[in-house]
């Protein structure tokens, strides 16, 4: 798929990127499927801006024919940890859906996807969430991807004139350590990604967030070697 000619009649995809562990992985898995894809990241307010570079990094790596950073202001609205700066990051896990649950995110951000990919003439819409090794948000189960699904095809052109959309979710049933071993697979840098909902601004992860421990477990359990850049003082 590195022939620029093969890359012209391949399906086209849309496949959201993060930069983080599971987008990677899913940009990877939907180049393997065949899919010529099209990167498709949000500038939305986060708290930090090395996710965005870790995004443009792997979109290279993973060999993204096109890399779209859309601007989001999701900050507008807040109620989250990862838009508000007056919500503290938790740093123990916590039970219920936690204060890092941006409200909607995945809901908007497909939305953006869905509205990319009709424009591009690309069905097939990639995302990476997991309802496995999670922080239990609503909008990373099964149910919310079939739902999305329905309303792709309810509501667009394309979809009520029969040219059906796709959305997958390759990693939906995956633990975390099969994530990674399905990333070493496909020859994934993890080197290249960040996780951490409040890394520095050298894109050192600070250990114990629920994130990075969901991350760092994975790692452990897959037996494969950490790589991520961690603050000394910080990381457990």
């Amino acid at each position: 798929m590195n022939d620029p000619d093969a890359q012209m009649i391949a399906k086209k995809a849309v496949v959201l990127l993060s930069g983080g562990l599971d987008s990677v992985t899913v940009l990877a898995l939907a180049r393997e499927q065949g899919f010529s894809c099209h990167a498709l990241s949000m500038q939305y307010g986060q708290r930090h801006g090395v996710e965005l570079e870790a995004a443009r990094r792997v979109a290279a790596a993973q060999g993204a024919v096109e890399h779209l950073i859309a601007p989001l202001a999701l900050d507008a609205f807040g109620g989250s940890a990862l838009t508000d700066r007056r919500i503290q990051v938790p740093e123990q896990a916590s039970e219920g859906i936690p204060v890092t649950y941006v409200p909607a995110r995945n809901t908007i951000f497909l939305a953006l996807a869905l509205g990319w990919a009709e424009a591009l003439g690309a069905r097939d819409l990639f995302v990476g969430v997991n309802a496995v090794d999670y922080s239990g948000y609503p909008d990373c189960r099964p149910a919310f991807i079939e739902a999305f699904e329905r309303l792709a095809n309810l509501a667009t052109k394309a979809g009520v004139e029969g040219d059906r959309f796709r959305v997958h979710a390759p990693l939906i049933d995956m633990s975390k350590a099969q994530i990674i071993r399905e990333g070493v697979r496909l020859g994934v840098d993890y080197s290249l990604t960040i996780s951490c909902y409040q890394a520095d601004t050298r894109g050192r992860a600070c250990g114990v967030c629920d994130s990075c421990r969901l991350r760092a477990q994975g790692f452990a359990e897959a037996g494969v070697p950490d790589p991520t850049p961690y603050r000394p003082a910080r990381r457990r």
